[in-house]
């Protein structure tokens, strides 16, 4: 169906911003910021791309990779580094960390750092978007270790059984954890599972933002229409190790050759060449996108080390029983 060149535009400035971000946080990790950091460096065309498809009030459940999603589907960076930073406007008032980030107001209702379980959880707001009829839809992120969970068989059985308004997007970066997916998945192509379950299953590239968005369109209309869900297969890779905390950065259990091969299909530097090709931008105009992804940057953190932290007895508050 082709891109537009605003539709690419938008979705390369929400790339590069997620990995400035992103490499910002690896700056700030370094430097004794607590908490545990699991990037999404070299899978940015995934949350561009799939977020770009939605609109505002469309819901997303994400992983403990799930800042790049956050970042895509227009939430408040400022709140993201404020929870960070253990800071009262953090969002979720310092008492979540980076695995449990968060923005309603954008639909995007929480990262989960248990293997697999934003994928039920986004079945249930399917199934209340399909009951309110509201035409929303609800995405699910999860990587190829927890398409073999039982929360992710069991989720597919009951959304293709109701015909719940849901996409379940699979980031398979070929590793779950240190294992590789031949080692752990009786199924290399992990999309025919969706056939099993009543509803269609695509594989697309997904270090290719235009793919994505275009595999994410196409079941977009398919949830909107009433007709179910979809499974989209995003084959991708992580230029990372699983988090920040492995100090080899993934090179224990992969090549430098592996890697290297795979940053040379890296989104950013591809759509980049892409937009210059089309001659949809010049240099000049990229230069600018990437002052202003910056500019976000600082003001994000300013904001977040202005903010008061936390006292002691914020541990009380906003609990159900104690």
């Amino acid at each position: 169906m082709g891109v537009s060149r605003d539709v690419l535009l938008q979705m390369f400035e929400k790339m590069l911003l997620i990995r400035i971000v992103e490499d910002k946080i690896i700056e700030l990790y370094r430097t004794g910021v607590k908490g545990l950091y699991h990037l999404s460096t070299g899978q940015e065309a995934v949350a561009a791309g799939v977020c770009t498809a939605l609109k505002k009030e469309d819901y997303v459940f994400t992983t403990h990779r799930g800042k790049g999603h956050y970042i895509a589907k227009g939430g408040d960076i400022r709140a993201m580094f404020a929870e960070f930073l253990e800071r009262q406007t953090g969002c979720n008032r310092a008492k979540g960390g980076p695995m449990h980030i968060f923005d309603p107001s954008v639909g995007m209702l929480g990262a989960n750092g248990i293997v697999g379980a934003s994928i039920p959880l986004a079945s249930g707001a399917a199934f209340s978007a399909k009951v309110r009829r509201s035409g929303q839809v609800a995405v699910a992120f999860f990587g190829d270790g927890a398409a073999n969970s039982g929360p992710c068989f069991e989720t597919m059985n009951l959304a293709g059984l109701w015909k719940l308004p849901m996409i379940f997007v699979c980031e398979n970066n070929l590793y779950q954890g240190s294992v590789l997916l031949a080692d752990h998945s009786s199924v290399r192509d992990l999309y025919h599972r969706a056939q099993g379950n009543g509803f269609p299953g695509y594989q697309v590239d997904g270090m290719d933002v235009e793919a994505v968005y275009e595999g994410t369109v196409r079941a977009v209309e398919r949830a909107r229409k009433g007709e179910g869900p979809t499974f989209l297969e995003c084959v991708t890779y992580r230029y990372r190790g699983h988090s920040e905390a492995d100090p080899h950065g993934g090179l224990s259990y992969r090549s430098k050759e592996e890697l290297g091969s795979w940053e040379e299909k890296c989104p950013i530097k591809r759509t980049r060449a892409l937009l210059l090709e089309k001659g949809w931008v010049r240099e000049a105009d990229l230069a600018e996108m990437e002052r202003r992804c910056r500019r976000i940057l600082e003001e994000s953190i300013a904001f977040a080390e202005g903010s008061p932290g936390v006292p002691a007895d914020w541990a009380l508050k906003d609990i159900y029983t104690a």
